[in-house]
């Protein structure tokens, strides 16, 4: 009997490779860096891991993701300058936003999204991909969101007069709402030169097609032409804000003294930032949480590219000896603590590996968060029993990993529910090796010394030793369980991949 089945089309028959995925890219008339092609591989591979969980897209086809999600993308920095920074609104999985920066990584790039599963998924991939410059924004923008942009762009299908009116508030004068959309908008148009005539000019509305696709698209760029009320231009802002401290009675000196303590660190919601290459990486990496630059000289001020508006304290040197206990004798740099969400042990854990830390040793939890960081770890869950992550130990131990990851605040080890898919690191459990990770689970080490109560004990892996040693360093333990674990994920990947 004669097959009714199709035959494969030649976007169906397109192998997953990143050799594949280049030729795509680059018959679209884009042209990427080896490292560019290769943080857009380890992107797609994400994006395929964590949608079974996540349904990040509904696109499934390997040709089809990489022209209508990527290339789709990509596409407005070939026919726009875009200017910094960039408000992705409603990224969703990162889009057009995660692209654009592969493409432009000169580009500051704000992704804004509200579920905060995709926000975690965001944390991993710009952890993955190590992007300087981007931010995740955890929430839904609206004209209560106040903080200046020089652009907004948006994928989503929201009706363009809802989103103009949800932008009021962060876009600066002068600045540029980008829609990528069908090709049947007009009415949305009209309905927008009726409404917005005096505070927003149209200024690009250009037909195209996604290369090699019948796909038609419409990109409809709108300028703003009035000011937020109270808001200042980047340009009326001063470089720095240069304050001289020369007494220890001065109530910002004592303030500052203050982050020398977890008490002040919180109350304060800031710590200090010590050590040439963190401070450095900071201010290039995380602008936005840069709030403050601390010297002990003139000749030491904020780096040319550090934050426009940052403060700038010139202190005494014996003032500033008090502020550099670790004897750095470089500037600090005083960032503002992210806050940590709570997390619920109801909710259960997102895909990939969720750290459980219960250390008591701020070197231990900075050093463990550094470790998640450079392995791929999906978020970490400080148990209550933890140090806190911007304790200066911590910090510093973490190399500023801290900054790069997603921190929640979970409860004791004494309040874990049994039921959650968790494996627990302890002496004495089966080989580590001889498991296999679910998508979604729980990494439990033990703490200093007590290692894990009774009941986390009876089903533990453990890490098998020799030589008479007992037991690794707690940090250790972990990192080594890690990357078992991350071996086993990038398997997993390949086999998706080819499958």
């Amino acid at each position: 009997m004669q097959s009714t089945r199709k035959p494969s089309s030649a976007v169906d028959a397109v192998q997953p490779t990143i050799a594949t995925m280049q030729a795509i890219v680059e018959r679209s008339g884009i042209h990427l860096s080896p490292l560019q092609l290769q943080q857009l591989w380890t992107y797609h591979q994400l994006l395929r891991w964590h949608n079974s969980a996540l349904n990040l897209t509904r696109i499934h086809n390997f040709a089809n993701m990489v022209l209508k999600l990527y290339v789709d993308s990509m596409l407005p920095a070939q026919m726009l300058e875009l200017p910094s920074p960039l408000l992705d609104l409603g990224t969703g999985p990162g889009m057009p936003g995660i692209p654009l920066k592969i493409v432009r990584p000169e580009l500051s790039v704000w992704l804004a999204e509200s579920r905060q599963n995709r926000v975690a998924f965001l944390e991993t991939v710009c952890n993955q991909l190590k992007l300087p410059g981007v931010r995740v924004v955890g929430q839904g923008i609206g004209a209560s969101f106040r903080e200046p942009v020089a652009a907004v762009i948006t994928r989503a299908v929201e009706n363009m007069r809802k989103t103009l009116s949800r932008v009021q508030g962060c876009l600066q004068r002068g600045g540029l709402v980008i829609f990528m959309k069908g090709p049947h908008c007009a009415a949305e148009i009209e309905e927008v030169r009726d409404r917005f005539s005096m505070e927003f000019e149209l200024v690009e509305d250009r037909s195209y097609s996604i290369p090699h696709t019948s796909h038609a698209r419409r990109l409809v760029v709108y300028r703003r032409l009035d000011d937020v009320p109270g808001m200042r231009t980047r340009e009326e802002m001063n470089p720095y804000r240069l304050h001289s401290i020369e007494s220890d009675q001065n109530e910002t000196f004592k303030d500052l003294k203050k982050l020398l303590s977890i008490r002040g660190i919180k109350k304060q919601g800031r710590a200090f930032l010590a050590g040439e290459k963190l401070v450095g990486e900071a201010v290039r990496d995380f602008p936005d949480q840069c709030e403050a630059w601390v010297s002990a000289g003139e000749n030491l001020p904020p780096p040319a590219d550090a934050q426009e508006g940052l403060t700038w304290y010139l202190l005494a040197p014996r003032l500033f000896e008090q502020l550099d206990p670790m004897g750095t004798h470089n500037p600090l740099l005083v960032v503002r603590v992210a806050p940590m969400a709570q997390w619920d042990p109801a909710d259960g854990f997102v895909p990939g590996c969720n750290l459980l830390v219960p250390f008591q040793d701020p070197e231990n939890v900075g050093a463990v968060i550094r470790s998640a960081v450079a392995l791929g770890v999906s978020q970490v869950i400080l148990l209550s029993e933890s140090a806190h992550p911007y304790h200066p130990k911590a910090l510093r131990a973490s190399g500023g990993a801290v900054l790069r990851t997603r921190i929640l605040q979970g409860p004791s080890l004494a309040e874990l529910p049994e039921r959650l898919a968790i494996i627990a690191l302890s002496p004495g459990g089966r080989d580590l090796a001889t498991i296999r990770f679910p998508q979604s689970f729980g990494l439990l080490p033990g703490l200093e010394g007590p290692g894990l109560p009774a009941q986390w004990r009876r089903d533990a892996v453990a890490i098998p030793l020799r030589g008479g040693v007992e037991s690794l360093n707690a940090a250790s333990a972990t990192a080594v369980a890690l990357y078992v674990w991350s071996q086993q994920a990038r398997q997993t990947w390949k086999q998706l991949e080819s499958s």
